[in-house]
């Protein structure tokens, strides 16, 4: 159900690459792609930084907590987060969020625009770095993706590339533990992603599971070396509908599960609005950092007792 694609035939076979890629982002929108441009080695070094910092004790991590920023940057802990807002669980998992770099000097930070803070760092060698050289590799994989939504819809091979200039795209890292056995406990609660699309790179451990329209809960198969691809809300809206954001959620896992997600996310004052062709607009424009701002508002909101 959710196809694999081979990344080099969009050079070799583009009629059929999108062919393959029309059929994905308008029924299960979510879509596996091999044969991509970030290397075997930039995707093993990220997932050594992530677990370095995953084992670091509490009080370490704590120190850089996301609470503690405006700007969403930083660790979050087990229970800080709640994707599915339907559900009184919380996620058990921990996550640490990076932001495109700004220097503390940068007029942005120092206006306090939303979602221009400085990215915190921990004391672990090598691992700003690495995950910069990883945000810059993903990104650029994810414009090129957006080259081919252009080409699927018709437009110019450019259309979306402007959007993407420094973006509010970001890089998180994520650990979940062993689940207990509990009826009540969730990896991640169900929901869509905010922004165009995801670039899921995971460890194998099973979890991850797709609702598709009119569906049941389905398994998301792993392959090797190869991203985990779903459109986001704001591309569905940008899209007018034609693309589709489907639920999915993480089952607590058997063993520990590790996953890298990117999302890709459009420059803040980007407008949101229905792209040439695509009919009668099913939503209002909208600024992408606002859009943005009201889908965090809602998953860092405290939820009540069950």
């Amino acid at each position: 159900m959710i196809p694999l694609l081979d990344w080099g035939k969009f050079t070799t076979d583009r009629a059929g690459f999108l062919a393959e890629l029309g059929q994905a982002v308008r029924g299960p929108g979510f879509f596996l792609l091999e044969n991509h441009t970030v290397s075997e080695a930039l995707r093993a070094r990220i997932f050594e930084m992530a677990d370095a910092f995953f084992s670091q004790p509490i009080a370490e991590k704590r120190a850089l907590s996301i609470l503690n920023t405006p700007h969403y940057r930083g660790w979050a802990a087990e229970g800080d987060e709640s994707l599915d807002d339907s559900s009184a669980m919380v996620d058990r998992k921990e996550s640490f969020n990076i932001g495109f770099d700004l220097a503390p000097d940068d007029p942005r930070v120092l206006r306090g625009e939303p979602f221009r803070g400085v990215n915190v760092w921990p004391r672990i060698d090598g691992f700003r770095e690495t995950a910069l050289a990883y945000f810059d590799a993903a990104l650029a994989l994810g414009v090129d993706i957006h080259r081919a939504f252009a080409a699927d819809l018709g437009l110019e091979a450019e259309h979306f590339t402007p959007a993407f200039k420094d973006p509010l795209a970001a890089l998180r890292l994520l650990n979940y533990p062993p689940g207990s056995g509990a009826q009540n406990e969730i990896g991640a609660g169900a929901h869509t992603d905010y922004g165009a699309i995801t670039l899921l790179m995971t460890d194998g451990e099973a979890g991850l599971q797709v609702k598709p329209r009119g569906g049941d809960w389905t398994d998301v198969p792993h392959v090797s070396g190869a991203y985990v691809v779903n459109i986001g809300d704001c591309l569905m809206r940008w899209t007018n509908d034609i693309y589709v954001s489907t639920p999915h959620r993480v089952l607590p896992p058997k063993r520990q599960r590790r996953s890298v997600a990117f999302f890709v996310e459009a420059h803040p004052d980007t407008v949101v609005a229905a792209l040439p062709g695509t009919g009668e607009p099913k939503y209002p424009p909208v600024r992408a950092a606002d859009y943005l701002q009201s889908r965090l508002d809602a998953t860092y909101a405290p939820k009540a007792a069950p």
